[in-house]
């Protein structure tokens, strides 16, 4: 089982929902940079459990411990590893998953690839808990962007089919950008939250979950990020973001939106602006032409399934009997993640930029 990603900023992930701790491992980051510790905590919550009607009532502080890498705040160029102690399990409400899989997790794919050795309690290692260390790479990312100009934020594009307002995909406003980045469920129009929270209670009510898109955008991007073919900035950015349980689709620009124009309508006319700067009308490609970053605002939206931890009686199989069953699943369970996804997928950009600037020799 590997849990690793990167090249020159290289990320690895571990442990499991229910073990004494989870954490992360990271190289290649660059030495003497600062890091602003409550900025860190501060996106930490973002992601936190336990602090909406929305999200699960699993409560864990979620604050970071840092073993080695970090020298009185500051980067020292040698790997950085963090801790985050799990502190409010209950694995009893997993036993019966050893033997009746969840439809739409991978319980049961996991159980014939590892023999019936991997950890059920709470997902184990497939579990969205392990955002958390994701979340807290992206922290320490994000303020190394900063410092270069780059601007990372994201907000709950749809739930449930009631839809918040697009970004400007040309000029997307930095103060929102600030705004949503620290927000817990972010919205550009305050006023479709109460709806969406509507939806998210109507489903929990009805002991079911229900999914959403979250977008994200990275501003500040110079020219030249990213490689064609294999290495191109999508491809970084995606193989990231489908790291985050429940994503089921990336999209950039106008993605599959795109295949419904013609070229004429697809096409980011260029021009000169009045500060000399090269820059495209519209931006249906999202900021990216053959895998290279092109200087506008770097655009994709991700698409979350329903949480499939729901408390409704499915139909499953027993292992141990080779037989049909029945399943209801108990414990604390988010009727929608796509709130606190919002946080784990600006930080999986975040940690996707630093990549690719370092490997374009911008960083």
């Amino acid at each position: 089982m590997s849990s690793s990603w990167g090249e020159r900023i290289k990320l690895s992930i571990f442990g499991g929902s229910h073990t004494e701790a989870i954490g992360v491992n990271l190289e290649g980051l660059p030495a003497g940079e600062a890091v602003d510790w409550e900025e860190v905590l501060a996106q930490m919550a973002r992601r936190a459990p336990g602090q909406d009607p929305t999200a699960t009532t699993r409560r864990e502080a979620d604050e970071p411990r840092v073993l080695c890498g970090l020298l009185e705040g500051v980067t020292t160029g040698a790997p950085l590893c963090a801790i985050i102690e799990n502190t409010n399990q209950r694995s009893k409400d997993y036993s019966q998953l050893k033997v009746l899989p969840r439809p739409g997790h991978a319980d049961y794919t996991a159980f014939v690839k590892y023999g019936g050795h991997n950890d059920v309690r709470g997902g184990g290692h497939f579990s969205g808990r392990l955002t958390a260390p994701l979340v807290f790479a992206g922290a320490l990312a994000r303020q190394m962007l900063a410092r270069r100009g780059v601007t990372v934020a994201s907000h709950v594009a749809a739930i449930a089919g009631v839809k918040d307002r697009a970004f400007d995909p040309e000029n997307p406003s930095p103060a929102l950008l600030e705004r949503l980045s620290r927000e817990y469920f972010p919205v550009i129009d305050p006023a479709v939250k109460e709806a969406m929270r509507e939806e998210i209670e109507r489903a929990r009510m009805d002991r079911d979950s229900v999914g959403g898109v979250v977008e994200c955008v990275i501003a500040g991007l110079p020219v030249g990020a990213g490689d064609p073919m294999f290495g191109g900035a999508e491809n970084k950015i995606a193989s990231l973001v489908f790291g985050i349980p429940a994503a089921k689709g990336v999209e950039f620009g106008v993605g599959f939106g795109a295949a419904e124009l013609r070229g004429s309508e697809n096409n980011d006319p260029f021009y000169v602006d009045g500060s000399g700067q090269i820059r495209t009308r519209g931006n249906r490609a999202g900021g990216i032409l053959g895998g290279i970053t092109n200087g506008m605002p770097l655009i994709f939206r991700t698409a979350f399934k329903p949480t499939p931890s729901i408390s409704r009686e499915q139909d499953t199989v027993d292992l141990r009997a080779h037989a049909d069953s029945k399943l209801t699943v108990t414990g604390r369970h988010d009727p929608c993640i796509v709130p606190r996804a919002a946080a784990a997928v600006e930080a999986a950009a975040c940690v996707a930029a630093l990549e690719l600037l370092a490997q374009s020799g911008m960083l």
